[in-house]
């Protein structure tokens, strides 16, 4: 099989595109043009990649494979195009990360400046997804690395462990599980809960173990940082569930805020690092990934 590289960036283009129409347009050709290439793929993988109706296109099994295999393949040929540049350029290169609310909160914006001051010629783009859409990403090679925490089932990825965490309960002096050794999160939800913004991976995954036992998180405003989180706890809006890293950052004494402990087996959580295969990375995202394994305090 004789591949054009041409032929798998449009075909790309045609699934994130709501039409061949609007695909014609990003690979500046003509509907007619996409239709006869598109065709040869077919022929050549002896396969039918689209299904075509009235209402447009839709991706088959088939296509979805090519897909996969597609982003992959054009990662990794503008990865060969910043490694050369590199040479020429001294340090240049893109890195694309997808990572769960914590890392991109928390820990990812001081590691990404120290980072980029000392490679002024790196990109990046950091996005915050859901962690089922974390390992698809990395899996069909829409980013080049996925930080996660907990739990993942990823058995075709390289997993990398660099950190440990843990999730506990915060409240403002005075409330009445401020004394509790423990506490289960179906007794923590009988109060109104401060959280991070919808689409947060720890939201998600809260409402995912409330929801088994048919009960919901009682959501009373939403933010966009933990210490956003424990000002609103430390005022008495409400009680919220964040990192241990977190509360221990903005301050667990009397003064501010209580520290109780969740009686959950999720509570620790690992914090890893996802990978298709960190050899076929360009050397900049390797030396990114080092950076963020080096223990740090919280």
């Amino acid at each position: 099989m004789h591949f054009d590289l041409a032929d798998l960036r449009l075909f790309i283009h045609i699934a994130e595109s709501p039409s061949l129409t609007q695909a014609a347009k990003r690979a500046h050709l003509s509907l007619a043009a996409v239709s006869v290439r598109i065709k040869a793929l077919e022929n050549q993988l002896n396969s039918r990649l689209l299904y075509r109706d009235s209402r447009g296109v839709e991706i088959t099994p088939a296509g979805q494979r090519l897909l996969q295999h597609a982003r992959v393949i054009m990662r990794q040929v503008d990865h060969l195009k910043h490694d050369f540049q590199e040479q020429a350029d001294g340090d240049a290169g893109h890195i694309r990360i997808f990572a769960n609310t914590t890392a991109v909160t928390e820990f990812m914006p001081d590691i990404l400046a120290q980072f980029l001051s000392g490679h002024p010629g790196v990109t990046v783009d950091l996005q915050e997804r859901l962690t089922r859409d974390i390992v698809r990403g990395v899996l069909d090679g829409t980013t080049d690395l996925g930080i996660v925490a907990g739990p993942v089932d990823a058995p075709d990825l390289q997993t990398i462990h660099f950190s440990t965490d843990r999730l506990v309960l915060v409240v403002p002096n005075g409330h009445p599980l401020q004394d509790q050794d423990k506490v289960k999160l179906v007794d923590a939800v009988r109060y109104p809960f401060i959280t991070m913004h919808e689409g947060s991976t720890l939201v998600a995954f809260l409402r995912d173990q409330l929801e088994r036992g048919g009960q919901r998180l009682p959501q009373r405003i939403q933010l966009y940082s933990f210490d956003s989180i424990c000002r609103m706890v430390q005022a008495g809006v409400g009680i919220g569930v964040i990192p241990d890293s977190a509360a221990r950052r903005y301050g667990s004494d009397a003064n501010k805020l209580r520290v109780v402990e969740l009686d959950e087996p999720w509570v620790v959580r690992e914090r890893k690092l996802l990978v298709r295969d960190i050899d076929a990375l360009p050397g900049c995202a390797r030396e990114l990934i080092e950076q963020i394994q080096v223990p740090r305090a919280p």
